[in-house]
């Protein structure tokens, strides 16, 4: 049963992006390469409505998912790949809590109190992700079993130091489109994780162990 609650990763990957992509429709105006996506679910937005239906799958499933994960690697894996998993795992509770109590009060960023908790909760997920990989990476080049979920972490990383980077770089006309890059990365991961969770760890363990 566990095995097959992988799958809630990938519910959790799809939820979002149909949130992402169709929450526009109920927000008259909004320019998806400007904007960034937290615009959709701001306080005062018009798509606010239809951004929880759509995406109310996605933090859920993504948190149910990651946890499992945890429970199932328990004394699996090397040291650095539980490591980084359950550092994910935490980054999927917080980014879940945090941004549900603190959405941003209006699109872009106010200066209110909420908005710089959303600010704080981004700093703290950002940093978790980063930390959270690096470890996945590491853990998973030691392991040829591991190595695809290693490339898996490091092109999730790459396209999230893409886009913390190139929303500061690129026009504003462009930020929506960098910011995309971090936001995918970490639900796209989620989605991976379930998938090995599906498969079984301790089946590539095995498998490895054998060859």
């Amino acid at each position: 049963m566990i095995n097959w609650l992988g799958f809630l990763g990938v519910a959790s990957f799809i939820s979002y992006l149909l949130a992402v992509v169709l929450s526009p429709l109920a927000y008259p105006g909004y320019d998806w390469m400007r904007q960034a996506v937290s615009d959709l679910s701001a306080a005062d937005a018009p798509s606010k409505a239809l951004w929880n239906q759509l995406s109310s799958a996605y933090h859920i499933c993504g948190i149910v998912c990651v946890t499992l994960v945890c429970v199932y690697v328990q004394n699996r894996l090397s040291k650095a790949l539980r490591a980084g998993i359950y550092l994910f795992a935490l980054m999927n509770w917080v980014s879940g809590i945090g941004y549900s109590m603190f959405p941003l009060t209006t699109g872009g960023y106010a200066g209110t109190v909420q908005d710089v908790m959303h600010v704080a909760v981004t700093a703290a997920v950002v940093l978790l992700s980063i930390v959270s990989l690096v470890f996945i990476i590491a853990g998973g080049l030691r392991k040829k079993q591991f190595r695809s979920l290693a490339i898996f972490a490091a092109i999730s990383l790459a396209l999230m130091f893409a886009g913390s980077v190139g929303v500061g770089v690129v026009p504003r006309a462009y930020f929506g489109v960098v910011e995309r890059l971090s936001v995918f990365s970490a639900t796209g991961f989620t989605a991976i994780l379930g998938l090995y969770l599906f498969s079984g760890f301790d089946k590539r363990e095995q498998n490895g162990k054998a060859e």
